[in-house]
């Protein structure tokens, strides 16, 4: 009989091994956490409810709860958001947060403000760039170029910011869906929505109609009026980035900056992001440097068209309680 061969190497000895009691151990996951499964006349808060209390849908709710609590407290609740806001549709539910009195100030770029104004004017927007980048026309709107251009050159708003400029003229020129389009809403309800600029980035600067003193001069004092409500932010304050990958997250940066300077609280707020995609600068710039002196953090990955809705339904829910 062939005697097989040892290994030379030494092996742990699991006979050893301390094992415990089930009942002596911690698990990070209850039976009462899981999912409810939901009838078919379920309410909203019946789905809310009904949702797992693990991980994002737990996160989301201790969210939604905060938000809430900020609005009844009346804390500061600022929205930074880019165009693709406007082009998935969430509108309506940022106006009627407005509204309610929950958010308090809005921030955006420059695309956030062609498409809002677009749907002001016109029902609707969003072009498809790899055609119209084809034969040039991509961006070649001039109705959108020459309203938006011609608002903030204008001398009449030569001392407002970017945002209320171009609020103001889309009511002076009675827009004709201005009440899905948050310039409209925002100047009538007397909520800042600053616009903070890269030159050329935005397709209204490759028209002839574009100023670049006047695209400075009115982002210049939108950056002044953001950072002075940035200075609001408290312990119970909420700044909420949606979808701006860059220039927003920079820009909150430098008016945080500002703001702590000048002496205003600015610590220990909670500090959200709502992207596809998990990004660098809205990681570091909106939720990690900001809450090293105290605070939350939350980021929360998916579509903005179901991510956001779910959201401020669920802030809505927590407000009525």
């Amino acid at each position: 009989m062939t005697i097989p061969e040892q290994s030379k190497y030494q092996e742990a000895d699991l006979s050893r091994l301390k094992t415990f009691d089930m009942s002596d151990l911690e698990r990070k996951v209850e039976q009462e956490a899981f999912a409810k499964p939901l009838k078919s006349s379920a309410s909203f808060a019946d789905f809310t409810q009904s949702l797992p209390d693990i991980l994002t849908a737990r996160d989301l709710r201790k969210f939604a709860n905060i938000i809430a609590e900020a609005a009844n407290d009346h804390w500061a609740v600022i929205v930074m958001f880019g165009g693709h806001v406007i082009k998935t549709g969430l509108a309506p539910l940022l106006i009627d947060q407005m509204k309610k009195g929950v958010i308090t100030t809005l921030a955006t770029n420059g695309s956030g403000t062609i498409h809002d104004t677009e749907i002001a004017l016109f029902g609707r927007t969003s072009e498809d760039v790899a055609e119209g980048l084809a034969d040039g026309s991509f961006g070649m709107s001039r109705d959108t170029a020459d309203f938006i251009n011609n608002a903030i050159s204008d001398d009449e708003h030569r001392e407002l910011g970017y945002g209320e400029a171009l609020g103001k003229a889309l009511i002076q020129a009675k827009a004709p869906f201005s009440n899905l389009s948050l310039l409209c809403n925002s100047y009538q309800t007397d909520i800042p929505l600053t616009v903070h600029v890269a030159l050329g980035t935005d397709i209204i600067h490759q028209h002839p109609s574009a100023d670049g003193e006047a695209i400075g001069h009115t982002s210049m004092r939108d950056f002044r009026i953001f950072a002075h409500q940035v200075g609001k932010l408290d312990e119970g304050g909420v700044v909420i980035n949606i979808g701006s990958a860059v220039i927003m997250p920079e820009v909150f940066l430098k008016a945080l900056t500002v703001a702590r300077n000048l002496g205003y609280p600015a610590h220990g707020f909670t500090a959200a992001n709502f992207d596809m995609y998990t990004h660098y600068r809205p990681t570091q710039n909106v939720l990690n440097r900001p809450t090293l002196t105290g605070g939350r953090k939350f980021n929360f990955i998916g579509h903005h068209e179901i991510m956001i809705p779910l959201l401020f339904g669920m802030v809505n829910e927590e407000i009525e309680k």
